[in-house]
């Protein structure tokens, strides 16, 4: 069996944290390490909408048995990630353009919230994490990425982000709304021209959190929401 892997759920740079263990080494269980697999492989349409999920095959791909896998897919249901059908099964589900609108409306509150209190409460710890991010952005352009790994690093400087603002009810929230918006832009990348620019405009919301800018990272954060909604928007 493949052995189950997962990045912590504040994301982290490439060669972070062992396979299962959160940034601090503390060992996930096999519940959290499914559901955080799982959760990925939906979020980059790695499972399409409308697919069926299938605990056993999920079970096996993931080397887990079947209930870390049926707990996580409790947790995906109750994050709009799958939809359950009575006598019919379990499903991915469909990407839908018209919910662009309210997930944007949500992320521009809550995005400069985080931004500001991470650029306030950022240890140390997440200053490394984010300033390691910031030099996997400067090689965006290079041509070393294609675009689903830029989604993921576009993934993974977010959830550092919303884990440096040590306020795990904002993190939730906004871990959950990001998913939801990254499916979108995953419909949609083969139309999309400019990702490495889009993911590179992180670089310096990074370094006004790490200099302890909340103003300015703030900003920037509102203005990357409002600018993934235009992008959406026009490729539509």
């Amino acid at each position: 069996m493949q052995q189950l892997a997962t990045e912590p759920a504040g994301g982290g740079p490439s060669g972070g944290a062992p396979r299962g263990t959160e940034p601090g080494g503390e060992e996930l269980s096999l519940a959290e390490r499914a559901y955080r697999a799982i959760r990925d492989r939906l979020v980059m349409l790695e499972i399409r909408p409308g697919a069926p999920i299938h605990e056993e095959q999920l079970a096996q791909s993931l080397g887990v048995g079947r209930t870390p896998v049926r707990e996580a897919l409790k947790r995906l249901q109750y994050e709009r990630l799958i939809t359950t059908y009575p006598r019919r099964g379990t499903f991915a589900t469909e990407v839908n353009i018209t919910d662009l609108a309210h997930i944007s409306e949500v992320r521009q509150e809550l995005e400069p919230l985080a931004a500001a209190q991470a650029a306030r409460r950022a240890t140390a710890a997440d200053r490394a994490v984010l300033t390691a991010l910031r030099h996997e952005l400067e090689s965006a352009h290079s041509g070393r990425h294609d675009d689903t790994e830029l989604m993921h690093l576009d993934l993974q400087v977010h959830r550092a982000v919303y884990a440096a603002a040590h306020n795990p009810y904002l993190e939730d929230t906004l871990v959950r709304h990001d998913n939801l918006a990254t499916r979108i832009w995953c419909l949609f990348l083969d139309r999309l021209s400019d990702m490495a620019g889009h993911v590179e405009e992180h670089g310096p919301l990074i370094e006004a959190i790490v200099a302890g800018e909340p103003e300015k990272a703030a900003q920037l954060a509102r203005g990357h929401v409002e600018g993934f909604e235009r992008a959406i928007r026009a490729a539509i």
